[in-house]
């Protein structure tokens, strides 16, 4: 069994997760969506040409064709090879980036990130570990990740996009470690039985381990890792003293919302109704109440002008009036394969006049999304500041807990609260809709349009657009309740 690059960053998390991944891997979580693949693969096809003509090794199932392909264009005396492939023993890696002049080669491993984590350092030096035992001499080893500051204005720069650091020396201290934990994993992989290892903040560091439910699946519900808010390192630091169902974390000194989620699904409590404090909150609201939800996606490559990395950028809203007790609905969702951005602000304006409250949920990421658009938009910026300044949270009361039931479980996202309001309503039921369920979901599917044929494409849209209604309306719901339980 080869160990790839890949294989052996699992390992430098967590070597039982490298074992269930080989030996049990349906019992593994899907945790990456597809936007985030095809953001590295994007990433990875343009930083190919920062070093100029390059000779790319196709990929093949048949891994010897592809270390045979690699050694015949590294008989050249110069030359820049992409997914350069190379064999040692069982260790398998193919290189983003292989730079050759002459006896020297340069390593150059591409991350879709904006930041450098520790695990890239192990992925790099891994490949230069592999190609030095084959008798190569590492002139360098290099990280290639994206510049967060990067503002694309006109043509894209490549060479501004992307940070280069130069990695050798960590490379260089990390060999002996690298050919121990080596022979820890192959040890590890040629025994059948599932490694004792206890689960700790390697299950989340540096990322999400998607065997996490299936290692915690003695312990039953109700404990230290169904509390929300709680730091992930206070979680495990809990369970290493055999605190760990609610029981035992309430006579431990813990934070007061803590004890309160627990109380309300342990002890089954009745809502908490601060009506005082609720009715505080609505004589700041004045109809008629406009209703707001933006949908945004991400470019890990920005195509428009003015945008940088992973920038927010707004494709769509949906808006409910709310007047006279009569409900209206306006939306927006701008076409694929150009800046939705000016669209989007126009037809805000539009339908928002000026002066009038505006509600939103969890407000800070609206009011974000239009504050960028008013530093985009001069001509616009007095109306849609006029917006930004009359924007209320609809959060609040939930987030203060003035408003608390056990179904909400600590959490005031309105994905759990409106199903603690409205339990079995199918008409607030976002599992109910196609195909785009939650945010992320829309993000990845307005991202993929430009993929899809024309009928998919309408498709897609309808359902991004009965996705986005089902949120604001979800949030006229729950104003709605808010009314009615300060009213009895």
């Amino acid at each position: 069994m080869n160990l790839s690059k890949s294989k052996y960053c699992k390992a430098v998390q967590c070597n039982k997760y490298l074992w269930l991944d080989t030996y049990k891997p349906n019992e593994k979580e899907e945790i990456l969506n597809e936007s985030v693949l095809d953001n590295g693969t994007e990433v990875g096809i343009l930083a190919k040409q920062l070093f100029g003509p390059y000779e790319d090794i196709e990929f093949n199932e048949n891994l010897n064709k592809m270390i045979k392909d690699t050694n015949e264009k590294l008989k050249q005396d110069k030359v820049v090879v992409t997914e350069a492939s190379f064999l040692y023993d069982n260790l398998f890696c193919s290189v983003d980036i292989l730079k050759k002049d002459g006896n020297n080669y340069e390593i150059y491993e591409v991350k879709s990130s904006t930041e450098i984590s520790d695990i890239y350092l192990e992925d790099a030096s891994f490949q230069g570990y592999v190609l030095s035992k084959l008798g190569l001499n590492i002139k360098s080893v290099n990280i290639v990740y994206l510049n967060k500051d990067y503002e694309r204005i006109g043509d894209l720069d490549i060479h501004k996009l992307f940070n280069i650091v130069d990695i050798t020396d960590i490379y260089l201290s990390k060999k002996e470690d690298i050919e121990n934990k080596i022979k820890e994993i192959n040890s590890c992989l040629d025994n059948k039985n599932e490694p004792n290892i206890s689960i700790g903040m390697h299950c989340v560091k540096p990322y999400d381990c998607p065997f996490f439910k299936y290692c915690i699946k003695d312990i039953k519900d109700g404990n230290v890792f169904d509390i929300r808010g709680m730091y992930n390192n206070k979680k495990f630091e809990l369970f290493n003293k055999g605190i760990i169902y609610y029981e035992d974390l309430l006579k431990e000194n813990i934070n007061e919302k803590y004890k309160e989620q627990i109380e309300f699904e342990l002890y089954d409590k009745e809502d908490k109704i601060n009506i005082e404090n609720i009715k505080e909150f609505l004589n700041t609201l004045s109809e008629p109440l406009y209703f707001l939800d933006f949908e945004t996606y991400q470019q890990s490559i920005p195509k428009y002008d003015h945008i940088k990395p992973y920038m927010q950028v707004p494709f769509q809203y949906s808006l409910h009036i709310l007047k006279d007790g009569k409900l209206e609905h306006k939306e927006f969702l701008a076409p694929s394969g150009v800046d939705p951005r000016r669209l989007l602000a126009l037809s805000l304006i539009n339908d928002i006049p000026k002066d009038v409250c505006t509600l939103a949920y969890n407000m800070s990421f609206e009011k974000n999304v239009i504050k960028n658009l008013t530093e985009l938009y001069p001509d616009l910026k007095e109306h849609l500041l006029n917006i930004y300044n009359n924007i209320k949270d609809l959060m609040i009361p939930f987030k203060d807990r003035d408003y608390y039931t056990k179904d909400m479980h600590g959490s005031y996202s309105i994905k759990y609260v409106l199903p603690a309001l409205f339990p079995n309503d199918p008409e607030l039921d976002y599992h109910n809709l196609d195909m785009i369920h939650n945010g992320s979901e829309a993000m990845e599917s307005f991202a993929n349009l430009k993929n899809l044929s024309n009928e998919e494409q309408l498709k897609v849209r309808d359902n991004l657009l009965k996705y986005c209604c089902l949120d604001t309306y979800a949030m006229v719901k729950i104003y709605d309740k808010l009314v009615e339980k300060t009213s009895q």
